[in-house]
């Protein structure tokens, strides 16, 4: 019987599935370490957020008709069994409350069902 896949795989998955066309997804580690210097160096966007980060072309209408922006996406990449930090939760609220695309993607067609609809998914993992 086959191991069901980590979290890194789903996100490289996600990744390379989503990743094209009018999305793009970076890999967004995040994290901290003490440099050769001793001091102490945070990475990443900020705390809680997501694992893939990126881009979605849009284009508005009536008024803009034509023109295209790029509406923020977050996922943050968990297993079946993964669940989010306080931390993830807040900052995929807030990319939400901001207009942006933020959800928790635990497979590939979830990523694809949510970045192929232009509407909002809400926290529902």
């Amino acid at each position: 019987m086959a191991s069901s896949p980590s979290e890194h795989e789903i996100q490289q998955r996600i990744r390379l599935a989503c990743g094209r066309g009018p999305v793009r997804l970076w890999r967004n580690n995040t994290g901290a370490l003490v440099d050769q210097q001793g001091r102490f160096v945070r990475f990443g966007l900020c705390k809680g957020s997501s694992d893939l980060i990126g881009l979605r072309a849009l284009e508005i209408t009536p008024e803009l008709v034509g023109q295209r922006l790029a509406q923020f996406v977050a996922l943050e990449v968990k297993t079946a069994q993964g669940v989010l930090s306080s931390e993830q939760r807040a900052f995929l609220r807030l990319v939400q409350e901001l207009g942006g695309v933020a959800a928790v993607c635990r497979s590939v067609e979830e990523a694809e069902q949510l970045l192929c609809t232009p509407r909002q998914v809400l926290l529902g993992h």
